[in-house]
């Protein structure tokens, strides 16, 4: 008796083979469930980590102002007259007392010979005057001439010296018309671009109607003038030193940085706070002092400056890219002695030298994450790598 199986049945009953086959082999990798695990988990992140630096700090208010120099004239002839001279280049640095312009001087200096003769014949007639007189005196005590005739010859003498007084002034007129005629720097300083050229007609004179020749602007130091505001003003003079001074105590520490500038890396002083508030804005004007030695500070400038309102106080900074955001709040990453990271909600102070200044939240001797802060998540291992804020920063900022 022969069996015959059908085609249909044994391919169904080998098709079963394949499935268990596939089945098999993740069950056989169960055998050891840590290597696996071990296998597939990532390595923890790199991140560059660092102690917050310890610094003193002073509370600061900023404020933007405006350059101007110490002292600026407009240069001006007392005199009129041909320009014969410029002795000068355009927008050069002229030391006091450096000539710059020369009127024609050859009318003054014929003035000054006209006037010297003019008070040489005044003396003659002083000096006969003056003999005149005194052989009247010796005939009047013999009673030869008369009372009259003496007291002509007084008068003679006395309108004589009256004469030379008048011809002395004209030769010291005369004299200073000649030296009026060269124009010189009255102090130290950047002059700008002449105003008119040689052979130019120059009208002299102590009005407005004289010609504007040029005009000088000191440059070291140099001075920043700025507003602030009268809450701010009292704060300054609650936290300055001393009495009632003449300064009005306010001879807080200043600092300056111009707009291209990260730092306030210049110093200087308070010179001047204008006697009253604005009724209009309710600021009052004040005025900062700055050394100037390289002539990088020109009037005219904007510039920021940082002004102290309270004593230096010790503070911890740690770079402000190391500050997190969630929400409102602020944060920072801090690993423990196991490389664990949590985050430490903080408070926010000042930037102060490019580090941010952290009020409370933070414990000088906390390990912060400075750079990764994107690959890391609360809870979470990382790999840190030693750094201090302050390189850090340094880094940044090249």
């Amino acid at each position: 008796m022969i069996l015959s199986v059908s085609p249909s049945r044994s391919r169904g009953r080998f098709a079963f083979l394949p499935a268990l086959a596939l089945i098999a082999l993740p069950l056989a990798g169960c055998d050891d469930p840590k290597a696996s695990n071990a296998a597939s988990a990532p390595p923890p992140p790199q991140v560059t980590v660092a102690k917050p630096l310890k610094k003193l700090v002073a509370d600061s208010d900023e404020y933007v102002g405006r350059f101007v120099a110490n002292e600026f004239v407009e240069v001006r002839s007392r005199v009129s007259g041909y320009l014969d001279q410029i002795q000068f280049n355009d927008g050069q640095l002229v030391a006091k007392g450096d000539p710059l312009f020369q009127v024609d001087p050859r009318p003054f200096q014929a003035a000054l010979a006209q006037a010297q003769g003019a008070l040489a014949q005044a003396q003659a007639n002083r000096a006969f005057a003056e003999a005149d007189l005194q052989r009247s005196q010796a005939l009047v005590r013999g009673a030869t001439i008369t009372q009259q005739s003496y007291d002509q010859r007084l008068q003679a003498k006395r309108a004589a010296d009256a004469a030379v007084i008048v011809q002395e002034a004209a030769v010291r007129q005369a004299q200073l018309d000649l030296e009026f005629s060269q124009l010189k720097a009255p102090f130290t300083g950047r002059i700008g671009d002449r105003r008119v050229s040689v052979g130019g007609l120059v009208t002299g004179g102590a009005n407005g109607s004289a010609t504007l020749l040029a005009t000088i602007a000191s440059v070291d130091p140099i001075r920043l003038e700025f507003t602030m505001d009268e809450g701010a003003y009292l704060r300054y003079l609650r936290a300055a030193p001393g009495d009632d001074a003449p300064d009005r105590g306010l001879n807080l520490p200043v600092r300056l940085k111009l707009l291209d500038e990260k730092t306030f890396s210049r110093d200087g002083h308070i010179d001047f706070v204008d006697n009253a508030v604005s009724t209009e804005s309710g600021t009052i004007r004040a005025r900062a002092e700055f050394s100037n030695a390289d002539g990088k500070l020109t009037p005219g400038m904007f510039a920021r400056i940082q002004l102290s309102s309270s004593a230096a106080v010790d503070a911890l900074l740690v770079p402000d890219a190391a500050v997190g955001s969630e929400q409102v709040r602020k944060f920072v990453y801090v690993v423990d002695a196991n490389n664990v990271v949590a985050p430490k909600y903080v408070t926010l102070g000042p930037l102060v030298d490019g580090l941010r200044v952290i009020e409370t939240g933070l414990d000088a001797d906390d390990t912060i994450v400075t750079v990764g802060l994107m690959r890391v998540r609360p809870g979470a291992k990382v790999s840190p790598q030693q750094a201090t804020a302050q390189a850090e920063t340094k880094t940044k900022a090249n």
